[in-house]
């Protein structure tokens, strides 16, 4: 369950109140429907959090890992019921971590801020995130942004890299003529790529099947 947390960013309400029906091993994910807190099972906390999470390869694994059961409860207690948020934090989860060292003693929502920091520290967009973990965009960037410090960089990247792929002869008539994509070196860069392009003198006026301009 905790290698299962850590590897979704489900806040520990919507942890305890998942049941087997909400795992799509198809589709590759978890669906979030409810939470269970103070002995209560309710909905999501907010329209964002209604959402279905992607299950990367260690969520599946820890699933894998899990005993057979018969309840409908994907981590239920010893008695086959749903666990509760405090009595597991005093008698497991922090014992457990006071045992192996661990100093100081995090909380299992600390698990969330695991996912998240692993999640934009990958490269994941912040988007992304925001829908996996059912917060505002605003939310994971005041309290995660300082982790995608690169972002800008990255970003660059990527439009530099989109550029030299979509450099085109723009020049067209007519007849059967398909836009040319541009030849470039492998050791050039995308950028160069795209001033290469940009920088040819293209007369783009359409013209007609004899190639007469209109």
């Amino acid at each position: 369950m905790i290698v299962f947390a850590a590897a979704t960013g489900l806040r520990p309400s919507e942890l305890f109140g998942l049941e087997r029906r909400d795992v799509d091993r198809d589709a590759g994910v978890v669906y979030v429907r409810r939470a269970y807190a103070n002995g209560r099972l309710k909905h999501t906390k907010t329209r964002l959090s209604n959402r279905a999470v992607p299950l990367q390869a260690k969520a599946l694994e820890a699933l894998g890992r899990l005993p057979q059961s018969e309840s409908e409860i994907l981590f239920p207690n010893a008695r086959g019921r749903r666990i509760d948020f405090r009595s597991f934090g005093r008698r497991h989860w922090k014992p457990a971590q006071t045992a192996a060292g661990i100093e100081p003693v995090r909380d299992l929502y600390d698990l969330r801020h695991t996912y998240a920091t692993f999640a934009l520290r990958a490269g994941v967009p912040v988007f992304a995130v925001s829908r996996f973990m059912g917060s505002s965009i605003a939310m994971i960037d005041r309290h995660y942004g300082h982790l995608a410090n690169d972002s800008r960089e990255h970003a660059v990247s990527l439009l530099d890299a989109l550029a030299f792929e979509r450099a085109v002869d723009a020049a067209w008539t007519l007849g059967t003529r398909h836009p040319r994509r541009l030849r470039h070196s492998k050791s050039a860069s995308a950028s160069e790529a795209f001033a290469s392009a940009r920088g040819r003198s293209v007369d783009a006026a359409p013209r007609d099947r004899h190639g007469s301009r209109r």
